[in-house]
């Protein structure tokens, strides 16, 4: 089995017009450190806008310590 890296980091993206969080993805934080924006669809306002990383934890990207 592969090993599971810590490199790789479960995102969410917010839209700036609605502030929900509708489109989830995975980032490697080694090679771009800084925050995404992408343009993705928001089905709320049913438009194309500008969505950015959330600083917030979603819970999943905690690794818990072997014993």
């Amino acid at each position: 089995m592969a090993k599971k890296t810590l490199k790789r980091k479960i995102i969410g993206l917010v839209c700036e017009n609605c502030g929900q969080r509708h489109h989830y993805t995975v980032k490697n934080t080694q090679n771009t450190p800084d925050k995404i924006t992408l343009r993705k669809y928001c089905p709320t306002t049913r438009s194309y806008t500008t969505h950015t990383e959330t600083t917030k934890n979603l819970g999943r990207n905690v690794v818990k310590a072997k014993k």
